[in-house]
């Protein structure tokens, strides 16, 4: 599995009916590389454009810039017109988490774009959501009070001072708000009915807001109030999420449609299954479910996950399977095919890569042809890893087919966390087997730059260090996960379906071999590096940890003989 921190942007821009002023942006946002623009929504009647692009943060965030800079001269605002509220050229700048990054990371993010904007750009620039710096500007609505027309007079407010940028009225561009907030999901739940009333009344079942409580007729009598002459609502059942019924003409149902507005408070299967409970209550049936738009794969898995326990199937299966079962749970092909590699973010990304010749993407006879050739990688360090990955992939089968056993069925919870434990393993190993190229490649780069002045010959030799300490991180990184990997391989060989102990066996000489392979890497790597006193400590440990290894193998291989 990637270790890619990604995010993803979605601007809004002021302008929904000049398509080439969109393009003008959308250009600028695909011209950085390592930024994947995923949808471009232009509406005519609100005169807005939603552009959505993800990627690792440093590049969205330049890409961000570079769009908010080309609206910036191409929209004039004291032209615009729309139905949708807004006070600025690019109105809002949400940063979204998506994989390995946390939210407070992601506010830095937020925070240092809004800096580079207010300072670069010169006009004015609020920060919002998690990135507000006061509660009171955590709401948007509030930030965007007054909109555009608003914005002279709400300027002259201490109080509104902008959180980066000139305090003064920049009538072409307005204002921008910069934010960072949780991944919303578009999702609508698919039903056995016509009946939008139907629809509306379970949608008004599970949503947060809920519905009015009324006198008698529960959908038309008189909504009741309390002392103070507020309506009282009763809450629905599912937090952070929106919801209303609909019929879709061109599919001839009724649908719940959800915003999940949080997906680490309500998560798409919980919103699925409650939906249907609620169907069913009101005698009606859910047949499956749509994604509106793209949806990080830790949602997928997790909702994978989720059913998978409910069955006592094992979680340690790989990904790509996780994904299918939750596709199938959820009914996602029922409306139309639901395509992985077009809907989930990290796939979309992953995409990109197949076109950088990573070794992790080839076919195993191209990976052992690629290996055998002139090039100098991939070499001993990269063959090291996919033993590894080999090995600990080896000890999660037996995990998998223990915990599927027939006359086991009361201990598949028991196995189901050892496979979870070595697909962790073997999917860092498979990460690793690239880095370790990479970090030869480091190497060379760094051999290759100038070297003709004194000032060019202390930076190339800097890099050579630099880049030299990285190569013996990697191999050193492969040794202790594949030892660590032994573990599981051992519980394996001692507890697991004793038809696949020998799998266990093979699985532990994959490690050592691993262990003892990526060790030579450290050793060489470690021979030109100039920190002695490091050299001496990740030697020795590295040693510690090839003994280890030597006698963890011996005691497998032991159990293993013993049982055959």
């Amino acid at each position: 599995m990637s270790q890619k921190k990604i995010i993803e942007c979605v601007p809004n821009f002021s302008e929904g009916r000049n398509m080439d002023i969109i393009k003008q942006i959308t250009d600028v946002i695909e011209s950085v590389e390592g930024v994947k623009l995923i949808d471009v929504d232009p509406g005519k009647a609100t005169n807005r454009t939603v552009v959505t692009f993800v990627g690792e943060p440093d590049p969205v965030c330049e890409a961000a810039f570079l769009a908010a800079k080309k609206a910036k001269e191409l929209i004039d605002m004291t032209k615009h017109k729309g139905e949708h509220p807004r006070f600025g050229a690019m109105d809002v700048c949400p940063l979204v988490p998506v994989a390995n990054i946390t939210m407070e990371e992601t506010v830095e993010y937020a925070r240092k774009l809004a800096k580079r904007m207010g300072e670069e750009l010169h006009y004015p620039i609020y920060c919002y959501e998690f990135a507000a710096f006061t509660p009171e500007r955590k709401n948007l609505a509030n930030v965007r009070a007054g909109e555009y027309e608003g914005l002279p007079e709400k300027l002259k407010k201490p109080e509104w001072k902008p959180d980066f940028g000139p305090s003064e009225f920049i009538p072409k561009t307005g204002a921008t708000a910069v934010g960072a907030r949780n991944f919303l999901i578009a999702y609508n739940v698919n039903l056995n009915t016509t009946s939008t009333r139907r629809a509306n009344a379970i949608a008004f079942d599970v949503r947060e807001k809920g519905r009015p409580v009324r006198e008698g007729n529960p959908y038309t009598g008189k909504i009741k109030k309390d002392e103070h002459g507020n309506e009282i609502w009763q809450p629905g059942t599912l937090k952070a999420v929106k919801g209303i019924g609909w019929f879709i003409e061109e599919y001839g149902i009724a649908q719940v449609s959800l915003n999940l507005t949080d997906i680490t408070v309500t998560p798409l299967h919980v919103a699925f299954e409650e939906v249907c409970r609620k169907a069913e209550e009101r005698g009606v049936r859910v047949t499956g479910s749509e994604i509106v738009g793209v949806v990080p794969l830790q949602a997928m898995l997790d909702a994978g996950k989720y059913f998978l326990k409910k069955q006592r199937r094992s979680l340690g299966i790989p990904d790509e399977e996780m994904v299918r079962i939750a596709i199938k749970s959820l009914g996602l092909n029922e409306l139309y095919p639901f395509d992985p590699k077009k809907k989930i973010i990290e796939y979309i990304l992953q995409e990109e890569d197949l076109n950088k010749k990573k070794l992790v993407n080839m076919t195993l006879k191209s990976f052992v042809e690629e290996t055998a050739s002139e090039s100098p990688a991939p070499g001993g360090g990269s063959i090291s890893a996919a033993m590894g990955a080999m090995g600990a992939a080896l000890g999660t089968m037996v995990a998998n087919l223990s915990s599927h056993k027939p006359g086991w069925d009361e201990r598949w919870e028991e196995f189901s966390q050892w496979a979870e434990k070595g697909k962790q393993y073997y999917q860092e190993l498979l990460f690793l087997i690239d880095e370790d190229t990479r970090a030869f490649n480091k190497i060379m780069d760094a051999f290759s730059l100038p070297k003709s002045t004194e000032e060019e010959k202390m930076v190339r030799h800097q890099a050579i260090q630099e880049a030299t300490r990285y190569a013996i991180e990697i191999p050193f990184r492969v040794m202790k996960v594949a030892y660590q990997s032994m573990e599981v391989i051992k519980a394996m060989a001692e507890i697991g379906n004793p038809n696949s102990v020998s799998d266990a066996g093979v699985g532990a000489i994959a490690a050592r071999g691993c262990v003892m392979g990526a060790y030579l890497n450290v050793k060489i790597n470690a021979a030109s590096y100039e920190d002695k006193e490091y050299v001496q400590r990740i030697v020795s440990e590295g040693a510690e940890i090839e003994q280890k290894t030597i006698e963890l193998e011996k005691e497998i291989l032991n159990i293993v003989n013993a049982k055959i």
